[in-house]
């Protein structure tokens, strides 16, 4: 996919309201619905009932703005939900009616947004297999592309964060097998995705609420907007500091035990 085209002006938002500032990102309609996730036929159903707004058109060419992105968002969520096509309908009708559209979306931008903040590096196949020698194989890019690593178009492959390519390189070099350090990749994605399910459970249950998100109002949503925002540099704090607690007392250990073994 290509990378969203940037709007060099004010940009018109999903519901219509003019939002100043330059740089918003804009894609054409295969770029957003691989950014959301969904098939083009489901964006063009969901345009067709009224669920989603019609594009920003210049000449023959149909902009889509981060606001439908937001909304296809939502409205994947509220499927996920158990909600049908017309009853997600009736209620993005009635928040709209009621003005609290807007500031749900808002919400759900700043519940999500910079989560993942990652420099992704592109590069041909040829300059890969020369950065990892041949210590990596062919094998192992098709299972760090299984494992998001990386994505492979054509003869070009894009891993997806210098800083964990950087940490792969590293412990390569030290002379851990590539193999070894996806198998440990694949781990730490597994453990990374329960620490996340039990913060996002702590938050659903003692910020959001057993009612969810649609009876709130204007003054909670903005409080659960602003503990969102709150929430992420500390589940990274809390994720690090005990990693680093962990590691502390497991080198400790290893160290005193190749002492022992040495006298």
């Amino acid at each position: 996919m290509s990378s969203p085209v940037r709007n060099d002006g004010t940009d018109e938002g999903a519901d219509g309201g003019a939002e100043g500032g330059a740089h918003r990102a804009r894609y054409r309609r295969e770029e957003l619905a691989s950014a959301a996730g969904v098939k083009v036929r489901n964006l063009r159903y969901y345009q067709e009932r009224g669920l989603l707004p019609p594009p920003r058109r210049e000449g023959r060419i149909a902009w889509y703005s981060a606001d439908h992105l937001t909304r296809l968002r939502l409205i994947s969520d509220l499927l996920g939900r158990g909600y049908t096509v017309n009853g997600i309908a009736e209620l993005l009708h009635a928040w709209e009616a009621g003005g609290g559209l807007s500031q749900l979306l808002g919400l759900e931008r700043a519940m999500t947004r910079d989560w993942v903040q990652e420099e992704p590096v592109t590069m041909t196949l040829t300059e890969l297999r020369e950065l990892f020698g041949p210590a990596a194989t062919a094998e192992d890019t098709r299972r760090a592309a299984e494992l998001g690593y990386v994505r492979i178009e054509g003869d070009r492959v894009t891993h997806q964060s210098r800083r964990l390519l950087e940490a792969t390189l590293t412990l390569v070099h030290q002379g851990v097998p590539l193999a070894e350090v996806l198998d440990a990749g694949d781990f730490v994605q597994a453990q990374a995705a329960a620490l996340a399910d039990r913060f996002v459970g702590l938050f659903r249950r003692h910020v959001v609420g057993p009612d969810g998100l649609e009876h709130l109002s204007a003054s909670q949503l903005d409080h659960i907007s602003e503990a969102a925002a709150a929430l992420r540099p500390v589940a990274g704090e809390v994720v690090a500091a005990e990693f680093a607690r962990a590691m502390a007392r497991r080198v400790e250990a290893e160290v005193a035990e190749l002492l022992r073994t040495e006298q």
